[in-house]
């Protein structure tokens, strides 16, 4: 943790992720408004009642996004921590134990590898019909496990080969307890860019299938905001706060995730770490340019 805190861009990135989940917390202490009621004209331009504006119908747009940054991050962590889960075991039980265990597993790896994600996730959704934010989760972890799988199965057929793996099987140690407290702390780094990536592809595919017309448009999210002002033609005619603002929110949560990741996969792999590299290159350029 210390590591990451000195990262420059896992700062950013941490203090960009609490501030919309402080703000989506206090949700209720940011609005007077209901986010689903008409608390004004349709389309009203952002003003000092409505500082976001409203949508077509009336609704506070400002009301929406914060309480709608309620749905998407929990369908965003929810999902993600499912496909991590579900992807770090398999990949685990995969690389350590070998043989049969690994055939079988490897074969629906490959399998969910080679069908197209997302028109898998557009059949699903459009076949169950309006989803709700749970089932797009639920759909996410189950159908989004495999790429994950694949790289810890490969972290671990690396990590079963160190001394002190062989040393705990000698010992007589059980696979269960070696798999766990010997392997997965040295695969952690790897578990933990997967969770990241998967939270963002979780948040980015929902507010996707939700903008196609594919979830709840009773739910308040910033997919359905985005739907929602695509089918009153909010450009068109002029509101732009009534689509942009769900856009810039995704985007935000999207740069302090990605941001996250980047110092995530910098602290796993030093070689990507260039930053203190350049600084001594360009001190010692100056102290040359300083003896000419």
């Amino acid at each position: 943790m210390k590591t990451l805190l000195r990262n420059r861009k896992a700062l950013v990135g941490l203090v960009i992720i609490a501030f919309i989940v402080l703000v989506a917390i206090a949700a209720p202490l940011l609005t007077q408004y209901d986010p689903a009621a008409r608390t004004g004209r349709p389309h009203q331009p952002p003003s000092l009642d409505h500082i976001l504006g409203t949508t077509r119908i009336g609704q506070d747009v400002f009301a929406r996004l914060i309480y709608g940054a309620r749905t998407s991050l929990a369908v965003g962590f929810g999902a993600g921590l499912l496909i991590t889960l579900v992807g770090t075991a398999l990949g685990i039980i995969s690389g350590y134990r070998g043989g049969k265990t690994d055939e079988i597993i490897s074969f629906f790896t490959n399998m969910v590898l080679v069908v197209p994600n997302l028109p898998l996730l557009l059949v699903l959704a459009a076949f169950i019909g309006q989803a709700s934010p749970l089932v797009i989760a639920l759909i996410l972890g189950a159908t989004s496990w495999a790429w994950g799988a694949r790289v810890t199965r490969a972290e671990t057929l690396s990590v079963k080969q160190k001394d002190f793996v062989k040393s705990a099987e000698m010992m007589g140690e059980p696979q269960w307890r070696i798999m766990i407290f010997e392997i997965f702390p040295n695969v952690i780094s790897i578990v933990g860019i997967n969770f990241i990536g998967s939270v963002i592809f979780a948040i980015i595919t929902e507010a996707t299938l939700e903008f196609l017309g594919l979830g709840d448009p009773r739910a308040i999210s910033w997919g359905t905001m985005l739907y929602n002002a695509q089918k009153a033609s909010a450009l068109s005619v002029g509101a732009w706060w009534d689509i942009l603002t769900p856009c810039f929110a995704l985007a935000f949560l999207g740069i302090g995730m990605s941001l996250l990741n980047f110092a995530v996969d910098e602290i796993a792999n030093p070689r990507l770490c260039t930053g203190n590299h350049l600084k001594r290159w360009s001190l010692l350029v100056r102290s040359g340019e300083g003896r000419l």
